[in-house]
């Protein structure tokens, strides 16, 4: 039984080894969770993320939520063995009884400081979204795949004093694997791509009903797309049907002193109809530190241990805007396209120079 798991029984296999080994030998090979769920009347924005990294022998989950002005967080990290389900982080656990439809995220803090029942239900069939692809020279740094998808959640969150229900609550998932910059950093000569580092990457899912849209852009520091998707999605009883969005731009407007945003714009063309999204943002801000990205202590594919765990809660209104590590924001968008009306998710993420934005180095803010 050595390294046979049982979904070697599915026929799913890509190569002649079982699915415990995976096609690469790089360490930073990964499959990866993301949720989102949020309520603009209950004021709450939570996140979910689940992270596999079969060559780093580890497995991570995060759980977060912004809600009356704070952040709380809960982190968990332990050993993975050869068989990477059913997906079990000490106090958190991901269950997936109906693969693409239903999806379930328990989590019970031994400490009982905050904990969760949560199922996920889908209103979308998943969207696959263009491939990132980097190399360093002849190195692949990101080679990643990811699809999106839309849904709505019940359950019960349990947060320190509070309970808030959840009932049918609007929410997003993606799910991506492959390669990409995970754990420590890496020994050896800086490479070529840190001679101007930096990232510029604006995403939007927004749900109009039985109108669905998706757009996400990564852009150079001249603001120059380097990958850029844009569809929309209708759902009614004889299926879904997907339109491209062609001659696609934005615009975000950034809060004075912050990398933070309060809305923006996104112009395009579907049927050789001009369009606009109009955004603005509300309820809390959400710190994707809180699932692990730029936390020096809970970074995704970190080593903590055979299994340990933490939780840690802060201050909305006391966050440092020149801090790097929160710069990556989600918030709730409230949206409107010509006579629709819906709300779904901004993320924003910019460090170093984007001459659109204004950003002139490395950590500057909105002037």
């Amino acid at each position: 039984m050595k390294n046979i798991t049982p979904l070697d029984d599915f026929p799913i296999h890509q190569t002649s080894e079982t699915l415990s080994v995976p096609s690469t030998t790089d360490r930073n090979f990964y499959d990866r969770y993301w949720f989102n769920g949020f309520s603009k009347e209950k004021d709450f924005l939570f996140e979910i993320g689940v992270g596999v990294y079969p060559n780093r022998h580890i497995i991570d989950g995060h759980f977060s939520i912004s809600f009356k002005g704070k952040q709380y967080s809960f982190h968990a990290s332990k050993r993975l063995d050869s068989s990477r389900y059913p997906m079990v982080i000490g106090p958190i656990s991901l269950e997936i009884p109906k693969p693409m439809e239903i999806i379930k995220f328990t989590l019970q803090d031994p400490e009982k400081r905050i904990s969760c029942n949560l199922e996920f239900n889908n209103l979308t069939l998943p969207h696959i979204e263009p491939k990132s692809s980097l190399k360093e020279g002849t190195r692949i740094l990101m080679d990643t795949s990811r699809f999106t998808q839309f849904g709505t959640w019940t359950g019960e969150i349990q947060l320190e004093n509070e309970t808030i229900n959840l009932e049918s609550e609007y929410g997003t998932r993606d799910k991506s694997w492959g390669v990409r910059p995970v754990g420590e950093p890496e020994g050896g000569a800086p490479g070529k791509l840190n001679d101007e580092p930096g990232v510029y990457w604006c995403w939007a899912p927004i749900n109009f009903g039985q109108v669905f849209t998706h757009f996400g852009t990564f852009e150079d520091h001249d603001g120059n797309s380097t990958q850029l998707s844009g569809e929309i999605i209708t759902v009614s009883d004889n299926g879904e049907s997907i339109k491209n969005m062609t001659n696609i731009n934005h615009s975000i407007n950034w809060i004075k002193g912050t990398r933070w945003s309060d809305g923006g714009d996104i112009k395009f063309k579907v049927d050789e109809k001009d369009t606009k999204i109009k955004i603005k943002t509300v309820g809390p801000r959400f710190h994707c530190k809180g699932i692990g990205y730029q936390h020096p202590e809970w970074g995704h594919a970190l080593w903590k241990g055979e299994e340990a765990y933490d939780y840690e809660v802060w201050d909305l209104d006391k966050i440092d805007p020149n801090d790097y590590s929160y710069f990556h924001i989600h918030q709730i968008a409230e949206a409107s396209m010509g006579k629709e009306n819906g709300f779904g998710t901004l993320e924003n993420l910019v460090v170093g120079r984007h001459d659109p934005s204004g950003f002139k180095d490395l950590f500057d803010v909105a002037e």
